[in-house]
């Protein structure tokens, strides 16, 4: 029987929380570490609204920013909202900050850590029913804050924790997240982007239904041909990624899957991708259109 891989697209609850922010009180933390983040100049020609974050990992195997998860590996991230956040000026991150797994930067334990920001940006929007609301508009990464392009964020450097230090630990947005490269069209997977007027007209800008549309085999040879129809809404995906026409890379590296406790998981993917590609492709096998 054919693998076809499902996919799991964790969302990590509590980031979008509102919390306090004691920009206009430095002495209001009292003895806890408390970090002073700064907005360079030139990083935009506006004030920017969003969810400031700050994230603290005791490795460097990777970006903080890649190491907040739904589990039990998961470094501390700490949030807060900002507004009018001006070029050029900074905002403080203290224990009034909202945590994750701990509540309080308060709580941390002393330490060395490698230390990590982020400016996940929020877009205002005028509603149709009267509202206005910022929120965080995707971009094609599918709604992940880490990898979101136009999001602003720090170098990750190495920091000591010292609570009864009355000193800010200074970290600069220093980086902006590129756009997304889009994945180009094939033989068998087409991808298309239309404008919805009646989502347009509701949020106050243009607002696109996005598609990814997997053909059969023959589907250019024979456009006459009718199909029956799967529709599968994804999360955001980018592309059909259950769907690989090329064989496993040779040279991949296998990772380790903590959910099934295997490693080469990701060779799993690619392999059962490759064979779908091989199925679907095949003489005998249904013809579909999948959306």
């Amino acid at each position: 029987m054919p693998r076809y891989p499902t996919f799991l697209w964790p969302c990590l609850a509590g980031l979008t929380l509102s919390a306090a922010l004691s920009a206009q009180d430095p002495g209001a933390a009292g003895g806890s570490p408390r970090f002073q983040v700064e907005l360079p100049a030139g990083a935009a020609d506006r004030a920017l609204d969003g969810r400031l974050l700050l994230m603290l990992s005791k490795n460097d195997e990777a970006e903080p920013r890649f190491q907040i998860v739904d589990g039990a590996g998961t470094q501390q991230v700490f949030g807060v909202d900002v507004e009018g956040w001006e070029p050029g000026t900074t905002r403080v991150v203290d224990a009034a900050a909202f945590g994750y797994p701990l509540e309080s930067l308060a709580q941390v334990p002393a330490g060395e850590y490698f230390a990590q920001a982020l400016l996940h940006r929020y877009e205002t929007f005028h509603r149709a029913d009267g509202h206005v609301v910022k929120l965080p508009m995707d971009r094609g990464e599918g709604q992940q804050w880490n990898r979101a392009p136009g999001n602003l964020l720090s170098t990750p450097v190495s920091v000591t924790i010292e609570p009864a230090s009355r000193a800010p630990i200074r970290l600069r947005l220093d980086r902006e997240l590129p756009p997304i490269p889009q994945p180009p069209d094939t033989k068998y997977v087409r991808h298309f982007k239309i404008r919805s007027e009646l989502l347009s007209a509701f949020w106050g800008r243009d607002m696109e239904l996005g598609a990814v549309v997997l053909l059969p085999r023959g589907f250019d040879e024979h456009p006459e041909a009718r199909y029956p129809l799967i529709v599968e809404h994804g999360h955001f995906p980018l592309s059909f990624g259950e769907f690989r026409e090329s064989p496993p890379d040779p040279g991949l590296v296998p990772d380790y899957s903590a959910r099934f406790r295997l490693h080469g998981y990701n060779r799993i993917q690619q392999e059962a991708a490759h064979e779908l590609f091989q199925d679907w492709t095949g003489p005998d096998f249904p013809r579909w259109l999948v959306i």
